[in-house]
């Protein structure tokens, strides 16, 4: 039986989170023995409780990636566990912690994002290749992209494995819901419904995809924009909505909890990120159910959605490509059909939650078996 302690920083649920959860909801719980360590009131606990598995609640950690308090009570919480292997996710503070206690470290790269010059050249690189690369063994990054970030910054390229994220499928929700869904955000028969599930920030990209859609308004094909998310640039967007009066065709939808009500009307999902994009669990969800994406050229996108099979690329900050890539889909049934069928066929084939255990459980032997051998990887 291998021990494993992963160590999460976040107070919300996220994709680090969902990662986490559909981990331990998947994996071999003959062969391994799963703790999780949160932050003091985190809404994790409770979904993780509810897996059966034990949560260990920290001090000092609460979305924040270093702090010597976190230190201090993530070594105390190591040593009493002692786990064969520390997995940490955004959280320096536990590796350092890990690293103290002479632990077998992992780390995961959730997040892609511009690479600072800071760290990308010079002496900025050299400290930040040592660094990652004393505090963790093995960096597992969710996408090419996030590997990119990380050689960007000097880590060395055989430290690091690409391993996607995966989901649970989502089942259509029936027709009862359907219908009072549609009724809520006034889409008619003959409404072809385009979704973004994203935070409402600059860099995920609402103004290209409100642009598009003001486009194809224009030429009177009957869109309906669905953006189901809260951010700090909620009122912005608003105001462009009014500006450009997209009112009719704009829906903000909020918070949404329902996801899988919302995927259920979408007749395609938009990414449009031109700033922070790891592997989307939103367009891995919507793959599940044959919805066709069109997404930006971007981060991991490009790891999701192969450009004529699952769905369209569009070079970013492009809305003009974007509403091209609509109108094909909205007047082409046939490459509509193509896609939606591919979806559910990449999806099974690559994006699974299982799939992805099994490839975090295979990074856990590889290192223990490293440690059995006494070998050291670059």
């Amino acid at each position: 039986m291998i021990k494993v302690l992963n160590i999460i920083s976040d107070s919300n649920i996220g994709g680090a989170g969902k990662c986490v959860l559909n981990f331990i909801k998947y994996c071999d719980r003959k062969k391994y023995s799963v703790k999780v360590v949160v932050p003091k009131g985190s809404l994790l606990k409770n979904e993780i409780e509810k897996l059966k598995i034990d949560v260990i609640e920290a001090e000092g950690i609460t979305d924040k990636s270093l702090s010597l308090e976190g230190i201090k009570n993530l070594r105390k919480i190591i040593k009493r566990l002692n786990p064969d292997i520390v997995h940490t996710h955004g959280t320096m503070s536990g590796r350092i912690a890990a690293k103290i206690c002479k632990k077998k470290i992992i780390y995961t790269r959730h997040s892609v994002f511009p690479v600072s010059d800071r760290i990308s050249h010079g002496i900025g690189m050299v400290i930040n290749k040592k660094v990652n690369e004393f505090f963790a063994q093995r960096i597992i990054a969710v996408a090419d992209a996030a590997k990119k970030n990380l050689t960007d910054g000097g880590i060395s390229e055989d430290k690091i494995d690409v391993i996607l994220n995966g989901v649970e499928p989502v089942v259509k929700a029936d027709d009862e819901k359907i219908k009072s869904i549609k009724e809520k955000y006034n889409i008619l028969n003959g409404d072809f419904v385009i979704g973004i599930l994203a935070r409402i920030e600059p860099y995920k990209g609402h103004v290209y995809v409100i642009e598009a859609a003001e486009m194809l308004r224009d030429k009177n094909i009957p869109i309906k924009v669905i953006i189901a998310g809260t951010g700090s640039y909620e009122k912005e967007i608003k105001k462009i909505i009014d500006d450009k009066k997209l009112n009719d065709t704009v829906i903000m939808a909020g918070f949404v909890n329902d996801v899988r009500g919302i995927l259920s009307v979408m007749d395609v999902q938009v990414n449009a990120s031109y700033g922070t994009e790891a592997t989307s669990l939103s367009l891995l969800e919507g793959m599940s159910m044959g919805i066709p994406a069109v997404v930006s050229n971007f981060g991991g996108n490009p790891g999701v959605i192969n450009d004529g099979e699952n769905g369209f690329i569009f070079p970013l900050k492009n809305s003009t490509k974007l509403a091209l890539c609509i109108k094909e889909l909205y007047e082409d049934t046939n490459i509509y059909n193509y896609m939606a069928e591919r979806s559910k066929e990449i999806f099974n084939q690559k994006f699974t939650a299982e799939i992805y255990a099994k490839n975090i459980e295979n990074e856990y032997l590889l290192l223990m078996e490293d440690k059995k051998n006494g070998k050291k990887k670059a």
